[in-house]
């Protein structure tokens, strides 16, 4: 089990901040979307700040 925090590359719809946590935690990612869009006032920020700090996963098939 990987135990960074990273962006996801296959679970995304913008940048995968919302994929890369749901992966971390085990979380449903629509259970998590849903929970920015109704905390958008603080979470827009939060998703940004992730969005530039949380680095992506590399991926190899």
């Amino acid at each position: 089990m990987d135990t960074t925090l990273y962006r996801s590359k296959k679970d995304r719809v913008i940048t995968g901040v919302c994929g890369g946590i749901a992966e971390y935690f085990g979380f449903n990612t629509l259970t998590l979307r849903i929970l920015f869009v109704l905390f958008c006032g603080f979470t827009l920020w939060l998703y940004i700040s992730l969005a530039i700090l949380m680095p992506e996963k590399n991926i190899y098939y």
